[in-house]
């Protein structure tokens, strides 16, 4: 059984996920974009980021953040030297990961957190009741969690 894959972190959720050639009717040559390799390339062609801060922002290592960017770009040049459509969807990526600790039990985990209303439990000790969020290790509260937001937890 494979690994399951990590969830990459983006900072930006595109408005509009369609793009492509005005004279082009022809339905079968779109190109899917998942939503992570457009962050590789907001990070890296618009903020001017190198690879390392990038990795770090999208929390994937050095390496794997090259191989989401070498696909994005490989796809944009496909997109434009062929005259093919480009659309924007999937993936597996978060808004948001945070850093999940037990009280109850010290077990420490990350977890997606854009979905409120999902309830979670310690995958330790069940408890649903002693979670706190933190954005590191000297357990600062984080501030974009939505759960904490909404005193989910």
């Amino acid at each position: 059984m494979p690994r399951p894959k990590k969830w990459r972190k983006v900072g930006f959720i595109p408005e509009i996920r369609f793009y492509g050639p005005l004279d082009c009717d022809i339905e079968n040559s779109i190109i899917i974009m998942s939503v992570e390799e457009l962050e590789s390339i907001r990070l890296m062609d618009l903020e001017g980021l190198d690879q390392n801060e990038c990795a770090q922002r999208m929390m994937v290592a050095r390496s794997t953040f090259q191989r989401i960017y070498s696909e994005a770009k490989r796809k944009i040049a496909d997109s434009i030297i062929n005259g093919k459509k480009l659309k924007i969807e999937g993936g597996n990526y978060t808004l948001n990961i945070c850093k999940i600790i037990c009280k109850n039990c010290g077990y420490e985990w990350k977890e997606k957190c854009e979905d409120i209303d999902k309830d979670i439990e310690c995958p330790q000790c069940s408890s649903e009741n002693n979670l706190i969020c933190s954005e590191d290790e000297k357990n600062k509260v984080c501030r974009r969690c939505f759960r904490h937001r909404c005193g989910r937890l």
